[in-house]
């Protein structure tokens, strides 16, 4: 009894499936793709090009100075503390260098993306 409720449920769920299949082929088919000529020139456009290239400048200023004064009071925590904690600060230092790097890493990138936009 409950063998054949598996299988009819399994076949309602196919043909939902199928339906919906076709739906979403029958839509792609037919959207008409909108071209838009003058976005570059926009005013929001600019403006936004010009706050993500602030922003990078700034992250790229300031990651290794937030960064150099968290591994000083990490190294400070480090010199106070038991040699069981002391591996802790040690991975917290580790952490703050990587994050570092990658932040300005990361910046720079966007950056010089950016930079082709303009």
């Amino acid at each position: 009894m409950k063998l054949k409720s598996v299988k009819e449920k399994c076949k309602k769920l196919m043909k939902t499936a199928g339906a919906m299949i076709t739906a979403l082929a029958v839509s792609v088919m037919t959207t008409t793709p909108a071209y838009a000529s003058s976005v570059n020139d926009s005013q929001i456009v600019k403006g936004t090009q010009k706050l993500i290239n602030d922003v990078t400048t700034w992250l790229m200023v300031l990651a290794p100075v937030v960064a150099g004064l968290l591994i000083i009071y990490f190294c400070i925590r480090r010199s106070a503390a038991d040699e069981i904690d002391q591996k802790k600060w040690n991975n917290r230092i580790v952490v703050a260098i990587v994050s570092c790097i990658g932040a300005v890493l990361g910046s720079a990138t966007l950056n010089l993306i950016l930079g082709y936009y303009h």
